[in-house]
C-alpha cells in the first residue's frame, strides 16, 4: 500500500512548508486529491506524473528541481507508473497571502501551467530549499511564490501531450542520472537507456524535462553544489570536484552563468 508521509517544517500566517515523502510505485493506483490552497512543490528526489483538471489541464513529468503548481480547488493525481517513490518540499499559501506577496508581479490570478521545469531563473531559490541549514523559510516562501508566478506568466503551455511510452523512456534516464549524478554520460549512452535514436531522444527529453540532457545534468549538479556551499565549510575546489566538474575554473564559469555570481559571493551573500 502506498504511503505518503508529510513532516511540517515551518509555518506562518498564511503560509506553510512540509517535507513530503511518497513511496508509491507502479503497482499503486493514483487517487484523486484536491488542492485546498495555492500549492508550489519543489521535487527534491524521484519522479512522478502529475495530472490536474481546470487551467493547465493535462499531464506533466515531475523531475528533481522542477516545480509543481496547483490552484485552490483544483483536482489532481500523482502517478508512479514507471518508477517508485519521490520526495518534495511542498509550500502552501492561503489565496489572500499569495495575492499579497505576488501583487504587481503578473496579472494572472491562477496558475495556467502544471509545472515549471528546472530553469535557470529558479536555481537560486531551489538551491536555498535544498540547503539543509536554511532557516529563513518565509523569505524562501515569498521568493518561490514570485518566481513561480513569473515563470508561469512567461511560458506557454506545452503543445505536445506526453505519451505513456515517452514518459517511461525519459523516466528511466532521469532515474539513471539521479543514481549516478557524477557520471560522464554521453548522449549516445542516455539515448540507449531510453531505447531511442540520439536525435529522437534529444527531442523527447527536452519536451518532457524542459531542458536538454546536458543542461539538465549540469543544472542539477550546480544546484546541489550551491546547496553544499550554504551547508558546509568545504573548499570550493572540493565541492566542484565532488559535484562532477573536472576543474575549478570550469565550475566557476558555469556557476556564475547559472547564479549570476561567483561561488564565493553566493556563499557569503546567503
Amino acid at each position: 500500500m502506498a504511503k505518503i508521509a508529510a513532516t511540517a517544517i515551518a509555518h506562518g500566517n498564511g503560509w506553510s512548508v512540509a517535507d513530503v515523502v511518497c513511496s508509491a510505485g507502479p503497482r499503486d493506483r493514483p487517487f484523486e486529491e484536491q488542492h485546498d490552497q495555492v500549492a508550489i512543490a519543489i521535487v527534491t528526489r524521484g519522479s512522478f506524473q502529475y495530472r490536474a483538471s481546470g487551467a493547465g489541464a493535462g499531464r506533466e513529468l515531475m523531475t528533481p528541481g522542477s516545480l509543481l503548481l496547483g490552484n485552490p480547488g483544483q483536482f489532481f493525481e500523482c502517478g508512479h507508473e514507471h518508477a517508485e517513490g519521490d520526495r518534495c518540499l511542498a509550500f502552501h499559501y492561503s489565496p489572500e497571502y499569495f495575492a499579497a506577496v505576488t501583487e504587481g508581479v503578473a496579472r494572472r490570478e491562477r496558475f495556467s501551467l502544471l509545472r515549471l521545469p528546472p530553469a535557470r531563473e529558479l536555481s537560486p531559490v531551489v538551491a536555498r530549499v535544498w540547503s539543509r541549514s536554511e532557516a529563513a523559510w518565509e523569505e524562501i516562501a515569498v521568493s518561490l511564490a514570485v518566481e513561480a508566478v513569473r515563470g508561469d506568466a512567461g511560458r506557454a503551455p506545452s503543445q505536445c501531450p506526453a505519451t505513456a511510452a515517452s514518459l517511461a523512456r525519459v523516466t528511466r534516464v532521469i532515474r539513471l542520472i539521479e543514481r549516478k549524478p557524477d557520471a560522464a554520460f554521453t548522449l549516445a549512452e542516455l539515448a540507449k537507456e531510453a531505447m531511442l535514436s540520439p536525435f529522437h531522444f534529444l527531442r523527447t527529453f527536452e519536451d518532457l524535462a524542459g531542458a536538454t540532457p546536458h543542461q539538465y545534468l549540469r543544472r542539477m549538479r550546480l544546484r546541489r553544489a550551491a546547496a553544499r556551499l550554504l551547508d558546509e565549510p568545504a573548499k570550493i575546489l572540493d565541492v566542484a570536484l565532488d559535484c562532477g566538474f573536472g576543474d575549478v575554473s570550469n565550475f566557476n564559469r558555469a556557476f556564475r552563468a547559472e547564479f549570476g555570481r561567483s561561488p564565493r559571493r553566493f556563499r557569503h551573500q546567503h
